[in-house]
């Protein structure tokens, strides 16, 4: 491994990091609109709960336009941005004049259309986790990102990415720090048991407009049940269910993905298998899971397989001595000489076998190392206004590449067998069948391209 190039990711996260710190280009020059100065006009999408969590960096910028569905929580992020125009839909909050940028910390289903619409009108975007919940989504709206790249910065909300530990996580592996790569694990220990979508119970209140809260999904009743989660976590309370999310691969799924994924340097997969003790239930995501894909050789590694555990469901620990189960988000990684085990702020290193001295182990220097990333939401800011809109950590190629796979994941579930993908073509080879999962309907009148 130690003698092989240094990988791609290396470099662009390094340039990712340092132009973080570049500084906003002059006023009137920020991809050729006129500013009156250097902060960027920002449409806040999802006044409240989450968003809450953005409020401090959006200081630092001109909030211009708030939208929610429920009035409540715009009175509420009202009294932090008293100037910003207030909308419920945010179909036309995308078009309030002056926009540079959108944060959206919307419903899960509502992410991939609102990323695609807003880069068709040459927005910035920052997206709450998960990106897409189809893979078809994950697919057009990486599509649409790649095609103005070059001007338009992107970020998703996988916040944790800034942790220390991903970078010195990356480095063991890559420095050969367990031999040659041979196969990654994520996991997470979540169980939401749900039945089946909630009964109709009730009328919305006045202040809440269910239909825009509804947005693009299948109709279905109202049930004051899906609102009854804390700020900033109610989507617990719909997010395992079909049409309104994906569950834990989604939720903290996107989370302790990142961890591995940020490692192997991965696009799409060549084979996919999910297995659960779970009959498959129409109406809500299954909670235990296990998802295995192979992931083709690049420059510095071989074929590996990949594997994520959900609800229970754990890999095998390396040892007798040590727990896995008492990493409630965690990865592991095995080499041909040592496994690492990990969570977001910890790592272990584990050598093993008979030649497990670590003098292979090439450790790069204190200068060598990559420079921590540095304020989350505001490598995004920066990227939006420095001239390297590309160079954010999460942005929606690799956040893109990494939901489609998770995604594909329920999709061999749901077929009840291995999948072989064509990634190129977003196509399943060995059953036409198992395609249809790659997709979901829509209410009618909303549309993907807007």
């Amino acid at each position: 491994m130690n003698d092989k190039k240094q990988p791609r990711r290396d470099f662009i996260k390094k340039s990712a990091i340092a132009g973080a710190g570049f500084m906003a280009l002059p006023a009137g020059t920020l991809f050729g609109k006129n500013k009156p100065s250097d902060r960027l006009n920002i449409a806040l999408l999802g006044a409240h709960g989450r968003a809450r969590a953005h409020y401090e960096t959006l200081k630092d910028e001109n909030v211009v336009a708030i939208c929610d569905v429920n009035q409540l929580n715009m009175d509420l992020c009202a009294k932090e941005f008293p100037k910003a125009k207030q909308y419920q839909d945010w179909r036309k909050c995308l078009d309030h004049p002056g926009l540079d940028a959108v944060l959206c910390c919307t419903t899960d289903f509502t992410h991939a259309f609102i990323a695609n619409w807003a880069l068709h009108r040459d927005l910035h975007v920052y997206m709450e986790k998960p990106l897409a919940i189809t893979v078809e989504e994950a697919r057009m709206v990486r599509e649409t990102y790649l095609k103005k790249k070059d001007k338009l910065a992107t970020q998703v909300g996988m916040q944790r990415h800034a942790y220390e530990n991903f970078n010195r996580l990356r480095e063991m592996i890559h420095d050969g720090g367990i031999g040659e790569l041979k196969e990654a694990y994520a996991w997470g220990n979540r169980q939401l048991r749900r039945p089946g979508y909630l009964p109709a119970s009730g009328k919305p209140p006045s202040t809440l407009n269910y239909d825009l809260w509804l947005g693009p999904s299948p109709e279905h009743p109202y049930n004051p049940g899906y609102f009854i989660g804390r700020p900033g976590a109610n989507c617990l309370e719909w997010n395992m269910y079909w049409d309104f999310g994906v569950g834990q691969m989604g939720d903290m799924g996107s989370h302790t993905m990142d961890l591995l994924w940020n490692v192997i340097d991965a696009e799409q997969p060549t084979s996919v298998k999910a297995t659960s003790p779970e009959a498959f239930n129409p109406e809500v995501t299954p909670v235990e899971l296990t998802s295995s894909w192979r992931f083709p050789a690049n420059d510095w590694r071989d074929e590996i397989r990949v594997s994520w555990y959900q609800g229970g469901a754990m890999p095998q620990s390396p040892s007798s001595w040590i727990d896995l189960n008492k990493i409630g988000h965690g990865a592991m990684f095995k080499g041909e000489k040592g496994f690492i085990i990990a969570d977001f702020r910890r790592r272990l290193l584990i050598p093993s076998g008979k030649e497990a001295d670590l003098t292979y182990f090439n450790i790069r220097s204190k200068d060598e190392l990559l420079p921590e990333l540095g304020h989350f939401q505001k490598q995004w800011t920066n990227a939006c206004k420095n001239g390297k809109p590309a160079a954010t950590a999460c942005n929606f190629e690799y956040s893109a590449n990494m939901i489609e796979a998770l995604c594909l994941g329920l999709c061999s579930f749901r077929a009840g067998e291995s999948l072989n993908y064509d990634g190129r073509k977003g196509r399943f080879t060995n059953n036409a069948s198992a395609n249809q999962y790659l997709s979901k309907q829509y209410r009618k009148g909303w549309s993907f391209v807007g």
